[in-house]
């Protein structure tokens, strides 16, 4: 027997002091059904966080077939040697609700105007995508990724998977990437469609998927800071401790005696965004 109950959202160690953990003797087991539902993560002792710690990295598991179909991947990818893991947040809805449109015509920009318009719970309606990027919010587009790739010197011949859905602007708008990097592969790619055919519709499911290959790749490279970057990150540094390294250029008039680090620092002032990497080896510095 067990309860099921959603926790309320962004609370302080008190409310699951005091009714969650009364709840948890009475059942032993308590559902909480839903999972965006979270602790407030200030001011929280250091034990605690090393149990929040504990309970992402360690206790979680996705369930059998996502696993094993996970594994499948990372088996096939490691058949062919090391492989880097691109994060590519540029599916339309993250450029609709962000209001990003940099490399977009003037029809795609008008059409991921009207689909923020056409959700009335999404608060931000009016968004200046120029102030956004200056601001750093923004995703780099699939051509700025792929000079930063080609800036940090990864190997032409390198495996790189795309952790993402269905890139906005399609073969258009990834023309850079696979003309810089060939080998460009994905799930749908790697596997038959029957494979797949259990987790079509359930996007989070195939995002499940993409974290558990970029757990184990030899490269992890997210072109925007959210929670998957956050959570990979954090996994890699808890389970397997790779290091990590941020990149954060915001000065055009830094001098450096590298072109591939000046040509970083040129994108990134242009957007004043971050690129976070983690990787397998030694510490790098550019």
């Amino acid at each position: 027997m067990f309860h099921s109950m959603p926790p309320i959202s962004w609370s302080d160690i008190s409310y699951y002091h005091n009714q969650i953990l009364p709840l948890i003797r009475k059942y032993k087991v308590l559902h909480l059904n839903r999972t965006d539902a979270r602790l407030a993560n200030n001011g929280l002792p250091m034990e605690i966080q090393k149990l929040r710690c504990r309970v992402n990295y360690a206790s979680l598991r996705f369930t059998s077939q996502i696993e094993e179909l996970g594994k499948r991947v990372i088996r096939i990818l490691r058949q062919n040697g090391p492989f880097l893991v691109l994060h590519l947040r540029y599916e339309i809805d993250m450029l609709a609700f962000s209001g990003c449109t940099q490399g977009c015509s003037t029809e795609e920009a008008e059409e991921l105007t009207r689909m923020r318009y056409a959700y009335p719970w999404w608060k931000e309606k009016i968004i200046d995508s120029d102030m956004k990027r200056k601001d750093g919010l923004c995703p780099l587009t699939p051509e700025e990724t792929a000079l930063v790739l080609r800036a940090l010197d990864i190997d032409r011949s390198m495996q790189i998977y795309i952790a993402a859905g269905e890139i906005y602007g399609g073969k258009r708008r990834m023309a850079a990437l696979t003309s810089a990097y060939p080998n460009v592969v994905r799930k749908e790619t790697l596997l038959e469609p029957s494979d797949l055919m259990f987790f079509q519709n359930h996007s989070s499911q195939m995002a499940a998927l993409d974290y558990l290959v970029s757990l184990e790749s030899d490269i992890f490279v997210p072109t925007y800071d959210g929670n998957m970057a956050k959570v990979v990150e954090g996994h890699r540094r808890f389970v397997l401790f790779y290091l990590a390294i941020q990149l954060v250029f915001c000065e055009c008039n830094i001098q450096h005696t590298k072109l591939h680090v000046n040509l970083i620092s040129i994108i990134f002032c242009h957007s004043s965004g971050v690129l976070m990497l983690s990787w397998k080896g030694e510490k790098k510095r550019f």
